[in-house]
């Protein structure tokens, strides 16, 4: 179920989002859900080569696999 919210803009940047979003034809609230969910996806995940130096770190491998195992056991404290 969709919800709705309130977003307070400064005129600039209201001008700015409605501009765009009116040259690519759609709702402003569409352009503002769709620029956030780009920035999410692409700030929240991880690409192939960070990946790929993350797997190749021998040392931080270890210290997950630790700290995967701690709290598996539930020793320590989490933050």
């Amino acid at each position: 179920m969709s919800k709705t919210i309130t977003l307070r803009l400064d005129d600039p940047v209201y001008r700015l989002f409605k501009g765009v979003a009116e040259r690519e034809n759609r709702p402003i609230s569409n352009f503002i859900e769709t620029a956030v969910m780009r920035f999410v996806r692409d700030y929240e995940t991880v690409d192939e080569f960070e990946m790929t130096e993350i797997r190749g770190n021998v040392a931080l491998n270890q210290s997950l696999k630790r700290g995967h195992q701690d709290a598996k056991n539930r020793r320590g404290t989490f933050v």
